[in-house]
């Protein structure tokens, strides 16, 4: 899709469709005022007759409003104005930008008068650019059909008041554009199927992200080389599978040399069906989702990449498939993991701390300046959370005050839960260092602490995007969520 930013005036702008937000029972006031002027009154007098609802969201489409130069005019109701926040505005313009999808305009424009929060165009202007971008994706990889869309939207023109305000915007459109394009890759590898989205598959994908990029460096380690340093805890895993297991690392060198690197560690498991300790069999599907942590660092590091962010960013994707087999791992055996530190597997269907725990410790060679790792961890945090926030915890409160600010500007939320020593001892085992569960009570909460063993060295925080990651339903699919936040966090780490 092409952007473009510019001053102009919404009443003469020829587009396929215009996008006119109003607000407080259909006020009309700014860019709204002016085109009705230029109706001569007629945009007034439609509004008193159209079913537009109050509610922040609601639209209602119009065609060949005199003196407009828009073919067709979509009302986009924001509510009241007093009550209208970031979160309302985000999802009011997700849902316009799919009812022009779903037209046949194939360009739009909106003015961001009257719609900037906190005197903020550039946060405007992402949250623009992401909302656009994603509206605009469809997965049909795998159809044999497979059609573009009829009337994809093209072009959308951004209408600013004043030059100082074009500048700030067009930052946040380029930044919101790299933004939506790294969640629709992370939701392209989490649509895939497990047979055809495999370990390997993941690595060649990074590999030729690296290949396209100067500033990134793309490595992948194999078994051998995993065995070689001693990642018992993630080989276990991988056992099972007819699939290698491969571990990514990609390291993009935006920032000065010698600075150190953030890191972010997500969890790849390309197919969980739980190993000996299976899962049900109802939706039992939707544990192709179960990289999606992964996939959003890789998400997150093309962004990087597409932002040319003035930072150091290495992202770790331990990829693996847990499956029952006779040579996976069973319930009660004792794996050694490469910090040394031995794990009673008490249940195969925990996993992903196996090979995360590998993963935290490798990263420790880079010296990080902070580390944090996303994984589809647990079914406790869904019961805690439900499907709208990630839970956030770590043994570094400035680095999770960190992630928390950035998901409140990205709407992309996240709650912090506690990470206190009291839990530790429910990962007691009689035979090991520990256990790989620490029992129904806390689940989500005993699983940041299996991680935080492995995260001594350097400050940490753990994102549990279980309940996030992906939808269910009609509407099922991957969301690229933690994407936004994750790059809000380093577009703001960046001083960007």
């Amino acid at each position: 899709m092409q952007f473009q930013v510019k001053q102009g005036d919404l009443s003469t702008t020829k587009t396929a469709c215009l996008i006119l937000p109003v607000f407080d029972r259909n006020r009309l006031d700014g860019s709204a005022a002016l085109v009705d002027k230029a109706s001569k009154g007629t945009l007034k007098a439609l509004l008193k007759k159209a079913d537009l609802g109050e509610d922040a969201g609601a639209t209602q489409m119009f065609y060949d409003l005199p003196g407009s130069g828009a073919e067709r005019l979509l009302l986009l109701s924001l509510g009241k104005k007093k009550e209208l926040n970031a979160r309302k505005l985000r999802d009011a313009l997700s849902n316009a930008f799919g009812v022009i999808e779903g037209s046949k305009a194939t360009s739009a424009a909106i003015a961001i008068d009257g719609l900037t929060l906190d005197d903020d165009p550039t946060a405007l202007g992402r949250d623009i650019a992401i909302a656009a971008t994603d509206a605009a994706y469809h997965f049909d990889e795998c159809k044999s059909d497979a059609k573009s869309a009829k009337h994809p939207l093209r072009k959308l023109t951004v209408l600013t008041a004043s030059r100082a305000e074009t500048t700030a915007t067009r930052i946040g459109i380029e930044q919101g554009q790299a933004i939506g394009d790294g969640m629709n890759l992370a939701k392209d590898l989490g649509n895939l199927p497990g047979n055809i989205c495999t370990p390997s598959y993941l690595a060649n994908k990074a590999r030729a992200m690296g290949r396209k990029h100067d500033k990134l460096k793309v490595r992948v380690l194999d078994e051998t080389a995993m065995k070689k340093l001693g990642m018992g805890a993630l080989l276990s895993v991988s056992r099972g599978s007819r699939q290698p297991a491969r571990f990514i690392i990609m390291e993009y060198k935006g920032g000065k040399a010698g600075a150190k690197p953030v890191v972010l560690v997500g969890k790849g498991l390309t197919f969980d069906a739980g190993g000996i300790s299976i899962k049900p069999a109802a939706q039992m599907d939707e544990m192709k989702y179960d990289m999606c942590g992964g996939a959003s660092v890789l998400g997150a590091i093309d962004a990087c990449v597409a932002m040319d962010l003035p930072l150091n960013v290495i992202g770790v994707v331990p990829s693996s498939e847990n499956l029952p087999d006779g040579d996976a791992n069973k319930p009660g055996d004792i794996v050694t993991s490469l910090s040394g530190q031995t794990i009673e597997v008490l249940n195969t269907d925990a996993e992903g701390r196996l090979i995360l725990c590998d993963a935290l410790t490798y990263v420790e060679r880079f010296k990080p300046a902070a580390v944090v790792d996303i994984a589809t961890l647990t079914g406790a945090c869904i019961i805690a959370l439900g499907h709208e926030a990630s839970a956030v915890m770590g043994n570094d409160d400035k680095l999770t005050g960190e992630l928390l600010d950035a998901s409140k500007a990205s709407g992309d939320r996240a709650w912090q839960l506690p990470l206190w020593d009291e839990y530790q001892k429910q990962l007691d085992s009689n035979f090991a260092d520990m256990a790989n569960i620490g029992g129904r009570p806390a689940g989500s909460i005993t699983a940041g602490c299996f991680l935080s063993r492995f995260t001594k060295k350097y400050p940490w925080a753990h994102l549990d995007i279980a309940g996030t990651a992906w939808k269910s339903g009609k509407k099922k699919g991957a969301t690229g969520r933690p994407v936004p936040l994750l790059t809000s966090w380093l577009i703001r780490r960046a001083g960007k």
